[in-house]
């Protein structure tokens, strides 16, 4: 479950940033930046970027690739409200419990301006949170695995999810599948 499959990340990416590009969009918020993989991307591609993450470590990491990056939570991220023209989150909610995500994508949806993309990646399941059993350290890590359905619902409770389509993970790895939407926020004008 650690990223995405073959070569589909780096398409949707490069696909997201052509959306951008052709939105006049130049900047880019990241919600679970890790050590900025995703960021040295973004700022290749001529996109202001700003990145949090719950790691220290990680942040370090991705400030030393110069990146602008804060330890944050996503349920309390430190920008006024409409703060970015697009935002970007991978692999980072479904460390989210079913209980707390709509607080999360509410803040999400808070700070990313009136009629905004937000790209999300998300690994499915059977709508069930499990501590990842391929974990051999504890604590393990938890997973909310949801339903193509139960994505649909949550994120379209907030926006417009104006894209949806998903991937089966790698051979071998069991019946779940790559969940890849954007969301559009609601535009207020």
């Amino acid at each position: 479950m650690e990223g995405i499959p073959g070569a589909q990340p780096v398409r949707r990416r490069e696909w997201f940033i052509r959306l951008l590009k052709e939105e006049h969009r130049h900047a880019l918020f990241e919600l679970g930046c890790g050590t900025g993989i995703e960021g040295v991307e973004f700022v290749r591609a001529g996109l202001h970027y700003t990145g949090v993450d719950l790691s220290e470590e990680s942040i370090s990491e991705a400030r030393a690739k110069r990146l602008d990056a804060t330890v944050a939570s996503g349920r309390d991220l430190p920008f006024p409200d409409d703060a970015f023209p697009a935002a970007w989150t991978m692999n980072t909610l479904l460390h989210v419990p079913d209980s707390g995500i709509h607080d999360v994508v509410g803040e999400l949806v808070r700070v990313t301006a009136p009629g905004a993309p937000i790209a999300v990646g998300l690994w499915s399941g059977e709508d069930e949170e499990v501590l990842n059993p391929e974990d051999l350290d504890e604590p393990r890590r938890f997973f909310s695995l949801r339903s193509d359905d139960t994505v649909r619902r949550i994120f379209g409770e907030h926006g417009l999810v104006e894209h949806f389509e998903t991937w089966p993970e790698e051979a071998g790895a069991g019946n779940r599948h790559y969940q890849f939407l954007v969301l559009r926020t609601p535009d207020n004008g």
